[in-house]
């Protein structure tokens, strides 16, 4: 009679420990970025509604440069992720993302330029840690 091994070896089950663990070395930065990238995002959507208001007096004032801090009515109450929004005269939008995203605090600048009839906004951000930590539309 012949004895059936049954179960699995000690190299086997080591080489699927190994590839796990090269798995999870990629996979865990990446997924690091994600989070930080989506509580980032909160801040430009919260960011949105202060466009609304300078796209709003702009069309009621006539332009942009007769947008001024205090004439759009915005005001903001900060969140776990985002620790401002202030919007400058011009009609420019800083939002600074708060502390509690995992990453450093990144600052985003919305830039209006005033073109045929609509307003097209330039986003710009400084102090991540990689590009990878925010949204799409301001890389």
């Amino acid at each position: 009679m012949k004895n059936m091994q049954k179960g699995f070896t000690l190299i086997e089950l080591m080489i699927v420990i190994a590839i796990l663990g090269i798995l999870i070395a990629i996979a865990l930065p990446a997924y690091q970025n994600y989070t930080i990238r989506t509580k980032n995002a909160e801040c430009l959507n919260v960011a949105a509604g202060a466009k609304l208001s300078v796209a709003e007096t702009a069309q009621d004032r006539g332009s942009l440069a007769a947008v001024t801090t205090t004439n759009t009515g915005f005001s903001f109450t900060a969140s776990d992720y985002c620790a401002s929004v202030d919007i400058a005269n011009g009609g420019n939008i800083t939002a600074i993302t708060g502390a509690a995203t995992g990453g450093p605090a990144v600052t985003f600048t919305l830039a209006p330029t005033a073109a045929a009839g609509r307003i097209e906004w330039d986003c710009s951000a400084t102090g991540q840690a990689n590009d990878a930590q925010i949204p799409a539309e301001c890389r």
